[in-house]
């Protein structure tokens, strides 16, 4: 029998608010209703926003909604070195190459042969266009670069006709079970997807995967907005030989106007909400996890 394990991965960037306690309260009671084990991790990779009083802030938080995790909590600062070594591995796959293109290069090169239809978008945004994949890698200004993955390369290296996961709780058009993923879907849909920012040195899509796999999350649960992202992941698990956990994508908390909830959004802080005597259940009842 698998033991459950989840986890909840904020970035120290700002104060969580209630869309955060909704992820947090529900990947830990998941864990603890099946006597698994509940896991934090800091995702600071962007170390231009990430500030150590947020995470300090971000664990008294957590403590004061009554969550309790296992040791040792896990910062993806800590792991760059084992994300290099994933990257070196896909490159020697010959499953990378730099690109210099910058937001507004690869807008103007996707809209280009669309004769004013709208650009494909995917879970990163505009679909990438391919502009680098074929320049020269001699003399490329490398520090100045980031790597993407050639995902019809990728593909073809795996040989598979479809990927699949399984979803316990259901995307944005209520997909649940389990999702078919297709190579079309890949190359058309999500495309040449950066593994290695420039100014990061790797990426969210390529931290996560290593990350779940080394602390052995058997369970992802997160918000339907990253619903288009697993089958990325599920990739990515194929190509550097990792597990595929269940994922449990949930619904996302809004304001009154039916806004997603944003760190900006210093009025549905839980520190405000705290600071203003409200208890841990009342937190739980405005989230409809009583």
């Amino acid at each position: 029998m698998t033991i459950c394990v989840t986890r909840f991965a904020p970035s120290p960037t700002g104060p969580l608010h209630l869309g955060h306690a909704y992820a947090a309260i529900l990947a830990h009671d998941m864990a603890h209703a099946q006597g698994g084990t509940f896991l934090l991790r800091i995702e600071d990779i962007d170390q231009s926003r990430a500030r150590p009083e947020w995470e300090t802030q971000i664990e008294a938080d957590l403590h004061w909604l009554g969550l309790n995790w296992s040791d040792p909590i896990m910062r993806q600062s800590d792991r760059l070195p084992i994300y290099r070594r994933a990257l070196q591995r896909l490159w020697t796959q010959g499953l990378l190459y730099p690109c210099i293109c910058n937001r507004r290069d690869i807008l103007e090169a996707a809209s280009a042969p669309q004769e004013g239809a709208p650009p494909a978008v995917g879970p990163d945004g505009v679909v990438y266009p391919g502009t680098c994949r074929h320049l020269p890698e001699a003399g490329l200004p490398l520090p100045q670069a980031a790597l993407r993955l050639n995902m019809r390369r990728a593909l073809d290296l795996l040989g598979a006709p479809q990927l699949t996961f399984v979803e316990t709780g259901s995307g944005p058009l209520g997909e649940t079970g389990t999702i078919t993923v297709s190579p079309d879907d890949l190359c058309n849909g999500v495309g040449d997807i950066v593994l290695a920012r420039r100014d990061m040195g790797t990426s969210y899509h390529l931290s996560v995967v290593l990350d779940d796999a080394a602390q052995g999350v058997t369970h992802v649960t997160r918000g339907r907005d990253l619903f288009e992202a697993t089958q990325i992941h599920i990739l990515l698990q194929r190509l550097l030989a990792l597990p595929t956990p269940l994922y449990h994508h949930h619904r996302l908390i809004r304001d009154e106007h039916g806004k997603r909830l944003a760190k900006r959004d210093d009025a549905s802080a839980i520190a405000k909400y705290r600071s203003e005597g409200a208890t841990s259940q009342d937190i739980r009842q405005m989230i409809g996890l009583s």
